[in-house]
């Protein structure tokens, strides 16, 4: 649910108009519409060059989950680990564009872990993969817009820890 839903909805549910406070939480969030907007497709146009850079870089880390016998040994194993890769970067446009966790909260942390565990994924292993694509995306963007997605991605590592 976005931002805006959010505050109308809980508005309605007291039987208000919004706040002051919630009128400016509306107002900052359409002015960053438009990089909002340039962040999700940024990360859409750059998804698989995100993607290689953190899985590379997951694979330093964890050179065992390559090694025969490891959680992404092969390359069935390791296509699948990658799709989750890019699924975590749709999830994290979703939030940026929706200006909250929400999406994050209902589409992809709840039950993860549990997920993880039953198909025998570390989670160690999950948490620096999501690190090292807040990393690879961090690098295509500017300043002001990885203040604008970061939170989204520690949301997720801090959901799954």
């Amino acid at each position: 649910m976005s931002l805006v839903s959010q505050i109308i909805i809980n508005a309605d549910d007291e039987l208000r108009y919004p706040t002051i406070g919630e009128l400016q939480s509306i107002q900052n969030y359409l002015i960053t519409g438009s990089n909002r907007i340039r962040i999700a497709t940024i990360i859409r146009d750059k998804e698989k060059e995100i993607i290689q850079k953190a899985s590379k870089q997951i694979f330093q880390l964890h050179p065992e989950y390559i090694a025969p016998g490891g959680n992404a040994a092969g390359s069935r194993k390791r296509s699948l680990c990658l799709r989750d890769y890019g699924w975590y970067l749709r999830l994290i446009t979703y939030g940026v564009l929706a200006g909250d966790k929400d999406s994050i909260e209902t589409i992809g942390i709840i039950g993860v872990r549990e997920m993880y565990n039953s198909l025998g994924v570390p989670i160690i292993g999950m948490l620096d993969a999501i690190q090292c694509l807040k990393e690879a995306s961090l690098e295509m963007l500017g300043q002001d817009d990885a203040k604008i997605i970061s939170p989204y991605f520690d949301y997720i590592i801090r959901g799954m820890s």
